[in-house]
C-alpha cells in the first residue's frame, strides 16, 4: 500500500513525492516490474528442458537429455555475459530506464516466439529473452539506487531488501502457474502465459515512469560520433563474419545444435580469461590492486564452480523430478515443475535468519571471513549433488524416489548460496581496483557465464548415458567439495592477498 507521509524528513527521488512502505514511490514500480519479469522468466525456465526433453509425439522436441542441458546452461549463460553489454548501453547509449523498457519488450517478444509451435520460432525466442535479459538485469537493479539520496540514504538497503523480495515472489509463483498450465494443458500455452506475464511487467513499468528519478534517464557517458562509428563498424564486420560463416554451414547441411552450443561455450570462457588477462596486465594498478586481483581470482573460481551445479537446478534436477520423483505428498498430486518453486521459498524464509545470524556472530566476533563462507558454500554445493547421487541410486528401474529427496537437495542448496552468493557482489566491489570499479560488478556476473558453460561442456562431452547419472551428481559433487577444502585449507593465502579487506 503506498503512503503520502515521508519518514524521517528524508525527500524521496521519485518526481511525485509519494512513498511506497516508506520508501520512494518509484519502488512500487520497479518491484511489480521485476516480480512480473521475473515470473515470466521463471515460469519459462521450469518447462524450458522438460519440453525439449519430451517426445515429438507429446509436442516437445525429442531432444537428448545431455544435448537439451547443454542448451539450457548456454542459454542461462548467455543472459549473464549480455548483462555486460547491457549496461554499456544504457550508459553510453540510451539511459538505464529506455534500456529497460527496450529490454522488456524483447523478453515479451521472445516468450511470444516460444509459444508458436515451430522450431525456428522456439531458438528465435530463446535469443530474444537472453539479449533481453541481458538489457533489462543489468540496469533495473541500477534504477533502485537511483531513488535514493546516495548511498548512505538509511532507507537504500531496506529499499534493495523489498526488490529483491519481488524477485523471489515471481520465482515461487512462476513454477505453479506456468508450470501446471505447460504440463497439464500445452508446452506453448504454458510460454504464452510466460508472456503475458512479461507484458503486464513491461506495462507496469511504462505506466509507472513518472515516479521514477530522472537520473534513471541520464547517459551517463554519451559515445561521441567518433567512437560509434567505430565500435558499428567492428560489430558490422564480426556480424557478417558469423552471417556467412553459418550461412555456410547451413546450407551445406552439416548445421547442428552443437555449432552454436560450442562456440558459445567457449566464448563464455574465453571472456573471463581475457578480462583477467586484461587487468593483470595493466600498469596503471599498484601493487595493493595488483594483490587484491589475485585474491579476487580466487573467489571468482570458486563461484563459477558453485553455479556450475546450482543452475542444474532447471535441467538435470527439473528432468530427475519429472522421470524419477513421486509426483504425490501427503494426498496431494501436482506436475514436477512444482519443485522449481521451492528454492525461492526457501530463500524467502532462510534469507532473515542468514541476515540475523551474521549479525549475531559479528557481536561475538566469531562472524565468519569472507573466504570461509565461500567455501562453505561449496561444501554446500557439492553436498547437494552428493544427496542427489544417493537419490539416483535409490530410483532404479521404475521406482521413483519420495519428493523429500529433492526438498533436500533445494534446502542445502539454498543454505549454500545464502552463504556465498549475498558476499560475493559485496566482495568483488571492495577488491575492485578503482579503475575497473564499475566494471567489476559485470565480472561478478560473469561468474555465473563461466560456471553454466563448464556445465555445458561437460553434459556435451559426457553424453546422455551419464548425463543425470549417479556418477555425473557424484563427481561434480565431489569437485565442489574440494575446491570447498582447497579454499579452506588457503585461506590465510587468500586473505593475505586481499590486503585491508576482510
Amino acid at each position: 500500500m503506498a503512503s503520502t507521509t515521508l519518514e524521517a524528513g528524508l525527500t524521496p527521488a521519485s518526481p511525485s513525492g509519494k512513498t511506497f512502505l516508506g520508501h520512494p514511490r518509484g519502488l512500487a514500480t520497479l518491484f511489480l516490474s521485476e516480480m512480473w519479469e521475473r515470473f515470466s522468466y521463471y515460469g519459462m525456465r521450469a518447462l524450458l528442458v522438460l519440453y525439449m526433453t519430451a517426445s515429438v509425439t507429446d509436442g516437445g522436441l525429442g531432444m537428448k537429455l545431455a544435448t537439451a542441458g547443454a542448451v539450457y546452461s548456454v542459454y542461462t549463460a548467455m543472459v549473464y555475459l549480455l548483462a555486460l553489454p547491457g549496461g554499456w548501453i544504457a550508459d553510453r547509449f540510451l539511459g538505464a530506464r529506455k534500456t529497460v523498457a527496450i529490454g522488456g519488450t524483447i523478453i515479451m517478444a521472445g516468450h511470444f516466439l516460444l509459444a508458436v509451435p515451430f522450431t525456428g520460432a522456439f531458438f528465435a525466442g530463446l535469443v530474444c529473452i537472453a539479449v533481453g535479459s541481458g538489457l533489462l538485469k543489468a540496469n533495473i537493479s541500477t534504477m533502485v539506487g537511483h531513488l535514493y539520496d546516495g548511498p548512505n540514504d538509511p532507507r537504500r538497503d531496506g529499499g534493495f531488501t523489498i526488490f529483491y523480495m519481488g524477485v523471489n515472489l515471481g520465482a515461487f509463483f512462476a513454477p505453479l502457474v506456468v508450470g501446471t498450465v505447460g504440463q497439464k494443458v500445452d508446452w506453448h500455452l504454458g510460454f504464452a502465459l510466460a508472456g503475458i506475464g512479461m507484458a503486464l511487467g513491461l506495462i507496469q513499468f511504462l505506466l509507472g515512469t513518472r515516479h521514477l528519478s530522472p537520473t534513471s534517464d541520464i547517459v551517463t557517458s554519451p559515445i561521441g560520433a567518433d567512437e560509434k562509428r567505430k565500435i558499428f563498424r567492428k560489430a558490422g564486420i564480426w556480424l557478417a563474419a558469423a552471417v556467412v560463416f553459418y550461412g555456410i554451414v547451413v546450407s551445406t547441411g552439416h548445421f547442428t545444435i552443437d555449432w552454436a552450443v560450442w562456440p558459445l561455450s567457449i566464448a563464455g570462457l574465453a571472456i573471463p580469461f581475457f578480462v583477467f588477462a586484461k587487468v593483470k596486465r595493466d600498469k596503471d594498478l599498484s601493487a595493493d590492486e595488483q594483490s587484491k586481483m589475485s585474491g579476487y581470482i580466487w573467489f571468482f573460481v570458486a563461484a563459477a564452480v558453485f553455479w556450475m551445479i546450482y543452475d542444474q537446478s532447471g535441467s538435470t534436477l527439473n528432468v530427475f523430478a519429472k522421470d524419477h520423483t513421486a509426483s504425490t505428498l501427503f494426498g496431494i498430486n501436482f506436475p514436477s515443475s512444482w519443485f522449481q518453486s521451492l528454492n525461492p521459498l526457501y530463500i524467502m524464509a532462510l534469507a532473515p535468519v542468514f541476515a540475523w545470524l551474521w549479525i549475531a556472530l559479528a557481536r561475538r566476533s566469531k562472524n565468519p571471513s569472507t573466504t570461509m563462507k565461500f567455501a562453505f558454500g561449496l561444501l554446500m554445493i557439492g553436498a547437494s549433488f552428493m544427496v542427489m547421487m544417493l537419490a539416483m541410486a535409490a530410483a532404479t528401474g521404475d521406482t521413483k524416489v519420495t519428493p523429500l529427496w529433492l526438498a533436500m537437495v533445494y534446502l542445502v542448496q539454498t543454505v549454500g548460496e545464502l552463504a556465498l552468493s549475498p558476499v560475493g557482489l559485496s566482495v568483488t566491489t571492495k577488491l575492485a581496483p578503482a579503475k575497473y570499479a564499475s566494471q567489476m560488478v559485470g565480472v561478478w556476473f560473469l561468474a555465473v557465464t563461466a560456471g553454466d558453460c563448464v556445465a555445458a561442456i561437460f553434459q556435451l562431452v559426457l553424453g546422455d548415458k551419464v548425463v543425470g547419472s549417479s556418477w555425473y551428481f557424484a563427481v561434480q559433487g565431489g569437485m565442489a567439495i574440494v575446491a570447498g577444502l582447497a579454499l579452506a585449507m588457503y585461506r590465510k593465502r587468500v586473505v593475505t592477498l586481499m590486503g585491508d579487506v576482510h
